[in-house]
C-alpha cells in the first residue's frame, strides 16, 4: 500500500530535479517508509544515505512548542499568561499584555529586530534587543508570521522557567526518551552527517522595506554560507535552527498522536491544547491563508500539510514538511537539501500519494 509513496518519491528525481532528499511515514506507530537518495552535498559528490542529518529550518517550530507544551502539561505555565510573568523585562514598551499563545501563534508584532542581526548567533543579545522593542505599529502585524524572533522569545521563556535552553530540553524530555534523530543545535560530532543546503537564485526581492516586510537574516542572497557554517549548526536557534534525519520528525509526530515503542510524553489532552485554533486568516506578506494553533500550522485546505481535515505540524522553508494526520494515525517528514522559492510540487506529490496509501489502509 505504500509503493505508490515510493514512486512518487522517485518521479521527484527524474522529474523535478530534486538533488537530495528523505521522506519518512509513520503509522500506527510503527515506521512503515524511510526512503533517502540524491546527493547530500554537491560541491563533494557525497551521496545521501541513512545517517545523513538535515536543516529544519521552521520544521524546528514543532519541537520547539512541543517544549513549551511540556510545561504546561506540568503545570509550570499557561498559554493565557503574559510573557512578562516570567520575563518582567519583556513587558517594556507596551508589551505587557502579550501572551505566550499570542507568541505562539504569530500575534506578538514582533516579526523582526529592529536592532539588526549583527548577533543572529547570540541569544542574550537578541532577547535584549527584543526586550526593549515596541510592538510593530501597524495592526496587520498582529498576524505577520515571525520566522526567527519566534525562536528567540520561547527560548527565553523555557530558559526562565525550567533553566534549560529549548535544545537541552528537547533532547533530555524528548529526544532521549523517545529515541528521536533530532537535535535543536546540532551536536559537533554530528556536523559531518550534515547536509549540505544549496540555495535558489534571486532567494530575495528588494524593498522598500516596511513594519511587515523586512529581509529575513537567513533569507538574502549569500545566506547559505550561513546555513552551512559550524556556528548555525551549532547555535540552536529554537525557530530555524533544529537538524534531524526525517526518520527522526516523523516518529517525533507519530508520538505526538499515540505510543511509539510504549511511550510518549505528551498526553492526548496536552496535544489537543496545542492544536487549538488561536487564529486563522491571511497572513499579510504572503497573502496566504494561515491557521495557528499554540505553535502548530493547522490545516489550510491548500495542500500544504496534505489532504486530512486535522492535520498539523509545520513546514520548513524551502520546500519541507513535517507533521501528523491523526485519525489516519499518520506522520510524516519530507527533507530535502535544495531550497527552493514559489510553487513546489515536491512536497505536495509525496503528501498526495500518502492520502492514496493511507486510504488503502481503510482511514
Amino acid at each position: 500500500m505504500w509503493e505508490q509513496v515510493a514512486e512518487a518519491f522517485a518521479r521527484n528525481f527524474t522529474e523535478r530535479g530534486e538533488v537530495g532528499a528523505a521522506f519518512a511515514v509513520y503509522h500506527r506507530g510503527e515506521l512503515v517508509v524511510d526512503l533517502w537518495d540524491g546527493t547530500a552535498d554537491p560541491g563533494t559528490g557525497r551521496a545521501w544515505d541513512r545517517d545523513t542529518i538535515h536543516l529544519m529550518f521552521s520544521g524546528t517550530k514543532g519541537p520547539t512548542t512541543a517544549c513549551v507544551l511540556l510545561l504546561v502539561q506540568g503545570g509550570q505555565l499557561r498559554l493565557d499568561d503574559p510573557l512578562s510573568r516570567y520575563w518582567p523585562a519583556f513587558g517594556a514598551q507596551g508589551k505587557e499584555s502579550i501572551t505566550i499563545a499570542d507568541v505562539l501563534s504569530h500575534q506578538a508584532r514582533l516579526p523582526w529586530v529592529d536592532a539588526g542581526y549583527a548577533d543572529l548567533l547570540d541569544h542574550d543579545a537578541m532577547v535584549a534587543h527584543l526586550a526593549v522593542q515596541a510592538p510593530a505599529a501597524d495592526a496587520r502585524a498582529g498576524f505577520v508570521y515571525h520566522p526567527v524572533t519566534w525562536g528567540w522569545l520561547l527560548d527565553e521563556l523555557v530558559r526562565r522557567v525550567d533553566g534549560r535552553t529549548v535544545g537541552r530540553f528537547f533532547a533530555d524530555e524528548f529526544a532521549g526518551p523517545l529515541g528521536l534523530e533530532v537535535w535543536i543545535g546540532l551536536p559537533e560530532d554530528l556536523h559531518r552527517r550534515a547536509a549540505t543546503m544549496v540555495a535558489p537564485d534571486g532567494i530575495l526581492v528588494d524593498g522598500p522595506w516596511t513594519e511587515l516586510n523586512r529581509p529575513n537574516p537567513l533569507w538574502i542572497p549569500g545566506a547559505e554560507k550561513i546555513w552551512n557554517s559550524a556556528e548555525y549548526r551549532s547555535a540552536g536557534l529554537a525557530a530555524v535552527g533544529g537538524y534531524a534525519t526525517a526518520r527522526g520528525m516523523a516518529r517525533f509526530y507519530a508520538s505526538l498522536i499515540g505510543d511509539v515503542d510504549g511511550s510518549r510524553v505528551l498526553t492526548q489532552e496536552t496535544v489537543e491544547l496545542g492544536r487549538r485554533e488561536l487564529r486563522r486568516g491571511l497572513e499579510p506578506n504572503w497573502g496566504s491563508p494561515m491557521r495557528y494553533g499554540a505553535g502548530f500550522e493547522l490545516q489550510t485546505g491548500d495542500g500544504r500539510m496534505g489532504d486530512a481535515p486535522d492535520a498539523f505540524g509545520h513546514a520548513g522553508a524551502g520546500g519541507s514538511r513535517h507533521g501528523a494526520w491523526p485519525h489516519r494515525e499518520i506522520a510524516f517528514s519530507y527533507l530535502m537539501n535544495e531550497v527552493r522559492v514559489g510553487p513546489d510540487d515536491r512536497p505536495l506529490t509525496l503528501l498526495e500519494a500518502l492520502s492514496r496509501g493511507s486510504r488503502a489502509t481503510g482511514r
